[in-house]
C-alpha cells in the first residue's frame, strides 16, 4: 500500500505528514513524500550559474530529506520534487504515476473555521482528486498518538455508500482498529418541511437512521468489531459534536453523488463536519477507481 503526502515546510506539511505517519504505522504503508514546486524561469542570481529553478530545487530537496529523516524507523518513506502550474493537479499526477492508494494532506490555510481551515489547494483535491483523501486537522503534529485507535463511518443511503463501508472495514481490517458506525439526523428544513409535529418527525428520521445501520451491519463479517450509534440534532455541525471522539480516532465519507465518475466532491453534510471536527477525515470516492481510469 502507497499513500501520497502532499509536503510543503509550513505548519499545514507537517499535519499532512503527521498523519500520513500515523497511517502507514497502522496499515502498514509506504509514505511517498511529494513537494510540488511552481516551474519559474528568472535568470541566475549575480551571474551565478545555477538557475532559479536549480536554487529552489536544492531548497526543496533539502526540505524533503528533512521530512523524510522525521518518519520513525518501521515506516519506508520516499521524498519526490516535481514541478507543476497546479500543486493539485502535481498531486494528482503523482497518485496516478505512484498508483498510489490515497493521499494525505493538511488542512490548514485558508477558508473554514475550526481545526480545519482549507486552502485553495485542499479544495481542489476535494473536488477532483480520484482516490481517498485524507485531511489532516491543524495541530496533528502535536499529538503523541502513533497510530488510528478507532475509524467512524458515516453511513447514508446515497450512492457510493457501499463502497464507502467496504473502504472502512478494509482499513479497520488492516489496521486491526474497531469500526463505529454513525448516523447523522439533522433535523433541518428537509424534515422540518414534513406536515407532522416536531416529534413526530424527529422519531421519522430516526427510524429511517437506525434502519440503514442495522442494515449495514449485516453486510459485515461475523465477530467484527463495530459498533452502531445515531447522533440527532438540529443542525449537522451539532450532531457530530455530539459524538465522543479521542485523539487518533478519523472520520470516513462519501463522497457527493454530484461527483464525477470516479472523482472526489465534497458534499455539503462533510463539508459542515469539517467546520466542527479536530479528528483527520477521510473523503472516499462514490465509486470504484479502475485501473483503465489511472491511464
Amino acid at each position: 500500500m502507497k499513500l501520497v503526502v502532499g509536503y510543503l515546510a509550513t505548519p499545514g506539511g507537517a499535519d499532512a505528514l503527521a498523519l500520513g505517519i500515523r497511517l502507514a504505522r497502522s496499515l502498514g504503508a509506504q509514505l511517498e513524500i511529494c513537494l510540488i514546486l511552481p516551474p519559474g524561469k528568472l535568470p541566475a542570481l549575480g551571474g551565478a550559474p545555477a538557475s532559479y529553478d536549480q536554487l529552489v530545487a536544492e531548497q526543496a530537496d533539502q526540505w524533503l530529506a528533512d521530512a523524510v529523516a522525521q518518519v520513525p524507523p518501521g515506516v519506508v518513506a520516499r521524498g519526490h520534487r516535481l514541478f507543476s502550474d497546479s500543486f493539485a493537479q502535481g498531486l494528482i499526477d503523482e497518485v496516478v504515476r505512484l498508483q498510489a492508494d490515497a493521499l494525505v494532506v493538511g488542512g490548514a490555510g485558508g477558508g473554514l473555521v475550526g481545526s480545519f481551515s482549507l486552502g485553495s489547494v485542499v479544495n481542489e483535491l476535494l473536488y477532483s482528486a480520484p482516490v481517498p483523501v485524507a485531511v489532516a486537522p491543524r495541530g496533528i503534529r502535536e499529538s503523541k498518538v502513533a497510530t488510528v485507535r478507532e475509524v467512524t463511518c458515516a453511513v447514508g443511503e446515497r450512492a457510493g455508500a457501499d463502497l464507502l463501508l467496504q473502504t472502512a472495514v478494509r482499513f479497520c481490517a488492516a489496521a486491526g482498529t474497531p469500526l463505529r458506525l454513525a448516523s447523522l439526523v439533522a433535523l433541518d428544513p428537509v424534515f422540518g418541511s414534513l406536515r407532522g409535529d416536531g416529534e413526530a418527525i424527529r422519531e421519522h428520521a430516526l427510524n429511517h437512521a437506525r434502519l440503514t445501520l442495522e442494515s449495514a451491519k449485516n453486510e459485515l463479517p461475523e465477530g467484527f468489531p463495530i459498533t452502531a450509534t445515531v447522533a440527532d440534532a438540529s443542525s449537522v455541525e451539532e450532531a457530530v459534536g455530539r459524538l465522543e471522539w479521542h485523539d487518533g480516532d478519523l472520520i470516513m465519507v462519501g463522497s457527493s453523488r454530484l461527483s464525477a465518475p470516479h472523482r472526489l466532491f465534497l458534499g455539503s453534510t462533510a463539508a459542515k463536519m469539517l467546520r466542527v471536527l479536530d479528528v483527520p477525515m477521510i473523503v472516499v470516492p462514490r465509486d470504484q477507481l479502475s485501473e483503465e481510469d489511472l491511464l
